[in-house]
């Protein structure tokens, strides 16, 4: 398997390990694992250290497999080895053929209907003739109805038809994530922005998700709208998701709207009925599962927004068909779909993703926004973020002023600051709005 199918596997896999254990369990035992193989029902993950990989083998393992299946759908066991280990197992691996991450993502099992039709011959039809068909091509819609499956979908039929092609594929906040750390580590020698622009600019493919987290944020605006220019005028193909049309991202910098309008625009829509009947059938089958028909239906009768809700239910119906060896009823069902929707609603957003938010857009560091220094700058920077703050969260103004080192009343005065200065300021008004809805997309896709 290509190292990036797996490291994209382990990426999808380790964001819901997020989920089930501790930040700092996370960060101490799971984070810094490197992917191995995905073959042969295992997957195996490799640590530097040989005391903790049997400690994370020992401890850790049921939370990986869990993980996975959540994720992937489907029951593999997870193994730990030690790093001197590793290198044996991927030389076996370039001699055999196992699960490969076009398994997951592909054309063949994204499920069509009305809502999503244009946007799937669109993506079909890019990935058959990259840089000849629609370029740019935009895909937008609201979280869970499939965007990102269609750009995966691209991106492995792109590297199985034309193998020499260098495909990039990478979320906007990660872009954005990296430009910074190419800004900084540049300035003391560890690395250069050269090897960034190198690594985009020269790609022939460049997929980009969720491009609206880049509005407002006007380093990482330059740098796209250059490697967007570079790429066009190499006849490179570019894709990039939105949450909404791109004349709704308010401070999206005109060119970049500019050069995105003379693509092609698929949106796609919460699944109607009959898709959504489609893909529980496909998800059943997937999993080797039979779901009476009356059952389907009541489930897409009553799950009519996300995708991957009625995908969640069918996971359980999988867990509790092996468990329970018997076929359930429609009061299991309607328990597993309140489940499901309870579990899927976005976790509260926290201040420090806010201030994380907020630091990217007015091109400062968090570390600054809660210092004492008051450069012009800092100052509305802070005030923004103590402002979404208390519109995005229930904490007090006490609560917090805590959070920034400061009492109830700084914070109740720069909340009624930004509301007078928002009256008057139609750009920084666009610029919190639009801060304040890439926060709620991020909540809603997990991040």
């Amino acid at each position: 398997m290509p190292v990036s199918s797996l490291h994209d596997i382990w990426g999808i896999v380790s964001e819901e390990c997020k989920n089930l254990i501790t930040e700092t369990a996370f960060n101490c035992f799971l984070r810094d694992l490197n992917p191995v193989s995905f073959r042969d029902g295992e997957f195996v993950l490799s640590c530097n250290d040989e005391y903790a990989a049997g400690i994370i083998e020992q401890n850790y393992s049921p939370i990986l497999q869990k993980a996975i299946k959540i994720s992937m759908g489907i029951d593999i066991k997870a193994r730990i080895i030690y790093k001197d280990e590793e290198a044996e197992i991927s030389n076996a691996e370039l001699f055999s053929e196992g699960l490969t991450f076009e398994d997951f993502f592909s054309f063949k099992n994204f499920i069509v209907g009305s809502t999503n039709r244009f946007a799937y011959a669109a993506s079909i039809a890019v990935a058959d003739n990259p840089s000849f068909t629609y370029n740019p091509l935009v895909i937008y819609g609201p979280s869970g109805v499939g965007k990102t499956h269609l750009m995966l979908a691209i991106k492995n039929h792109i590297r199985k038809k034309f193998p020499l092609k260098k495909i990039e594929y990478i979320r906007s906040e990660e872009f954005t994530n990296e430009l910074i750390k190419a800004l900084q580590d540049g300035k003391i020698g560890i690395g250069t922005i050269d090897d960034f622009r190198n690594k985009y600019r020269n790609a022939d493919v460049l997929l980009i998700d969720d491009i609206h987290f880049i509005a407002g944020k006007e380093q990482t605006q330059e740098e796209f709208f250059n490697t967007f220019n570079t790429l066009l005028q190499n006849n490179k193909q570019i894709v990039v998701t939105l949450d909404r049309p791109p004349r709704e991202v308010k401070t999206l910098d005109d060119r970049i709207r500019s050069r995105l309008e003379s693509g092609l625009f698929a949106d796609i829509t919460t699944p109607d009925y009959e898709t959504r009947v489609g893909i529980i059938k496909t998800k059943s089958e997937q999993m080797g599962i039979e779901i009476n028909e009356n059952l389907t239906h009541y489930i897409a009768e009553n799950i009519k927004v996300n995708t991957r809700q009625l995908e969640g239910v069918v996971k359980k119906l999988k867990a509790f068909i092996s468990i329970q060896n018997r076929v359930p009823t429609l009061s299991i069902v309607q328990g597993f779909i309140k489940d499901v929707i309870n579990d899927t609603k976005p976790e509260p957003i926290k201040i420090e993703k806010i201030i994380s938010e907020v630091a990217k857009t007015y091109n400062v560091t968090e570390e600054e926004i809660l210092s004492e220094r008051r450069t012009k700058s800092l100052v509305i920077a802070r005030q923004v973020a103590m402002y979404i703050s208390r519109k995005m969260t229930d904490l007090s103004f006490k609560q917090i002023g805590e959070s920034f080192g400061k009492d109830h009343t700084t914070v109740l005065y720069n909340v009624e600051k930004v509301e007078a200065f928002l009256k008057d300021k139609p750009y920084q008004k666009e610029l919190v709005e639009d801060i304040i809805k890439n926060l709620k997309s991020n909540i809603q896709n997990g991040f």
